[in-house]
């Protein structure tokens, strides 16, 4: 159970132990040295998601108990409840990594799902698993907010 006095998560870059990715002047882009980056990075963050889900699984079964209090029972409930939450959307985000990790082994990472451009050394840093260049994904929700509004 977190204290509160635990570092701040780190970033992707740091979990993986990397440094930001500098490209030379000539060089291709998705070449084998920025995919094999990538790959380390995705890897890493799959690793510390699955930890976080034994943790949970851990935590859950030693912190399990029947009180016979009413308001405990249900604070507990609710915090179990969150926690289930949260490694449900963990859940999703693996395999969503998984899938990207099997782009990278196709040779089919780091360019637009829609336009077919790069979508750049930076922006997959901050989001390894993107699909889509900035510019389509504004698109995108530019057209789901309009389909929501």
């Amino acid at each position: 159970m977190p204290t509160g006095n635990e570092p701040k998560s780190l970033g992707l870059l740091a979990l993986a132990g990397l440094q930001p990715y500098q490209p030379g002047a000539d060089e291709e882009y998705m070449n084998e040295a920025q995919t094999e980056h990538f790959r380390l990075l995705l890897k890493a963050w799959r690793n510390q998601l699955r930890e976080e889900v034994d943790r949970t699984v851990t935590h859950m079964k030693d912190e399990a108990a029947n009180f016979p209090d009413p308001v405990d029972r249900a604070a507990q409930e609710e915090e179990f409840s969150l926690e289930l939450r949260t490694r449900d959307r963990e859940r999703k985000l693996i395999k969503k990594i998984e899938k990207t990790l099997k782009r990278i082994e196709e040779d089919d990472f780091g360019f637009c799902d829609q336009c077919g451009i790069e979508i750049g050394i930076r922006r997959l840093e901050a989001r390894p698993t993107a699909d889509l260049c900035i510019d389509c994904k504004t698109m995108a929700e530019i057209k789901e907010k309009q389909l929501q509004g």
